[in-house]
Formats: C-alpha cells, structure tokens, sequence
C-alpha cells in the first residue's frame, strides 16, 4: 500500500534516479529498523539446492545491487537468497547515459547499462564487512576490453576474489550489453571458461576447505541447439546450475511501444513465457544434478510456479519490484506456500 502511494513520484524521476533513491531509503528504513513498513516478513519454505540450504525459493537477481551496497536492507524484504554484481576485475563506468527505461504499460524495463560497477575489490570489501549471513551469490563478468579469447583470465580473477565471502557464484556469460559477450555461450568459448574456472574452484577449495557451487547465467534467444550445447558443457564441466535467463534483446510484440526502440536488453512481463520455454528446454537436456534458477518475468505467486513446474528449482525477482513493490517478495512466498509443496 506504502509503495503503491510513492511509485508516481519515483516514477517521475530518471530511472536510474529512482534506484539510488529507493535503495538508499531502504538502507535508511533498516538502519531505523522499521524496513517492516515497506516489507513483511516471509514464510519459510526450506529447499535444499545445490548442497545448500535456503530458506525459501524465492531470491533477488543479480542487477539491482552491483556493488554489494545494500545487503543488509535487501536481506530484509523476506529473500531467501540474494544475488549481487555482476561485477568485473577493474572498476568501469559502464555505457552513456541515459542507458535504463520504463515501460510501464508492458510492465517491463529496457538497460543498456554495461556492467557498470566499482571492480571486485570495492565488492569484496563491502561483502566483508556485511553482516549478512544467508545465502548470497556473486555474479561475475568480463571487463569491456577484455578480449573474448582473455575472458577465462577476468572470470578467474574475480572467482578468486569473491570466494570467501560467496555462497555460489555464477558467470554471466549472456548479458547483451557488453560487446561479443554473448559469444562466450558458443560452445568452444563456453567450454573452455567454465573449465577454467572449474579448475579453479578445485584448487580454491582445497584452499578454503569449502566447495563454492558454480552457476552460468544464459539468455533467452538462444535456439534449441544452442540450449543443448550449453547444458552439455555445463554437465560435462560439473557446473553446479543454469540461471535462465537474463534479458532479451526481442520486441515482439512491444512494436507500438516508442521506448521500445531503445537498445538493450528487454526485462519484465514480457520476457516471461521465452524464459520459461527455456528452462523446460534445459530441465530435459540438464541431468537431474544440475540445478536451475528461473528468472525472467515473475511478478506473482503464479508465476513463480509456473517456472517451478517448467523445471526451476529456484527463482529470482528483480523488474517485477519496480512495478509491484518490495512486499511482493513475501506475498510470493506466502503464495508459494499456501500451494503444493516445492520439490
């Protein structure tokens, strides 16, 4: 009800505007402790994935905290995990501005944001000195200049920062506002970053005397050999789950929109039926073993369901809660947990 009376005004600033101002009152509102005003708390639902244990299935998309910022106020909305990043070896400023829209009437948002962030030490630092103690997951990429055939170095080099602190990691390989990024899910290119970093968690966890699960987050537009391929690699490689899926760059159906137009990548409602098409595709082609995190379009109890039913084991949330709130994170668990059990 509280969001619902303040979204006209967030809604008449810049978007990226607005995201700065509503993550810092929520950081304001935890600090107070009264982040109950804008969120209640959620049921548990404890589901077992990866070898770990969440507390429900419902968790926060990578995106909307890069930085590792604002944890402990996200923590507070009633996820049952976060994910933060993504996040790139060397600080980078990301694409010109303006570079995030609105569409309100498809409840969807279009960025060309660029990986923008301030690199994995800044990152690191921060998930240091977070109180945080649930489940969070690091989400890393390549620096912009970094040449495809040099991309393993810059995905290791963050595996090896964030460890310590991350509960899995995934490597977004699928992003389609970093140039030829999407190349790296070809399965050459794919094959050999996620043996790289394979090798490397090994050799981590030896280190660390923890095994840190690995996740590969991909995009919607890929075609069915393409989704085969990937889930190939993924199980040969012992990658521990898929995140489908990121944005995407169609606008079917979205013609009519003027903002539409704009590049980047398509979040929100309308990207919701490509996502679930996807994971159903990857539940047939993954062994059991390997997880998946839905993600793409879920702005209900509902829809979070339907990608469970697909083949998701979890789920993630990010443009939904600029339309909807931060209580929609609970009321989707609430749902979750009035229906049939998660398997």
């Amino acid at each position: 009800m509280l969001y619902r009376a303040v979204r006209p005004l967030l809604f008449a600033l810049d978007p990226e505007t607005a995201h700065r101002f509503s993550l810092g009152s929520l950081d304001i509102l935890t600090q107070l402790r009264l982040a109950s005003l804008v969120a209640s708390e959620a049921p548990k639902i404890p589901v077992r994935v990866m070898g770990l244990d969440f507390p429900n299935p419902v968790g926060l998309a990578a995106g909307l905290d890069k930085n590792g910022e604002h944890i402990e106020g996200l923590a507070k909305l009633g996820f049952g995990f976060l994910e933060v990043g993504a996040v790139t070896p060397r600080p980078q400023p990301g694409n010109p501005k303006p570079r995030l829209f609105r569409l309100p009437e498809a409840e969807a948002l279009i960025n060309r944001l660029g990986f923008n962030n301030r690199g994995v030490d800044f990152l690191t630092e921060n998930l240091r000195r977070s109180r945080y103690r649930g489940i969070l997951g690091v989400n890393v990429g390549k620096n912009f200049d970094t040449p495809n055939e040099r991309a393993a170095d810059d995905y290791v080099a963050c595996l090896r920062k964030v460890y310590p602190y991350a509960s899995f990691v995934t490597a977004n390989v699928s992003s389609p506002n970093t140039k030829d990024l999407r190349a790296l899910q070809q399965a050459g290119g794919l094959d050999a970053l996620l043996a790289a970093l394979a090798a490397e968690r090994d050799r981590l966890a030896k280190q660390h005397g923890k095994r840190v699960p690995l996740a590969v987050k991909v995009a919607p537009d890929l075609n069915e050999p393409g989704i085969e391929a990937i889930a190939d690699r993924v199980a040969a490689r012992g990658i521990d789950a898929v995140i489908a899926t990121n944005t995407t760059v169609s606008r079917e159906g979205l013609e009519h929109l003027h903002a539409s137009r704009e590049e980047g990548g398509l979040s929100g409602a309308p990207l919701k039926a490509r996502a679930t098409a996807v994971i159903a595709k990857l539940r047939r082609a993954l062994p059991a073993s390997v997880a998946i995190i839905g993600v793409g379009g879920i702005a209900s109890a509902a829809d979070a369901r339907e990608k469970i039913d697909a083949g998701a084991n979890l789920v993630q949330l990010y443009t939904a809660l600029v339309y909807r709130g931060p209580g929609l994170v609970g009321e989707i668990v609430r749902g979750l947990a009035a229906a049939r059990p998660i398997r």
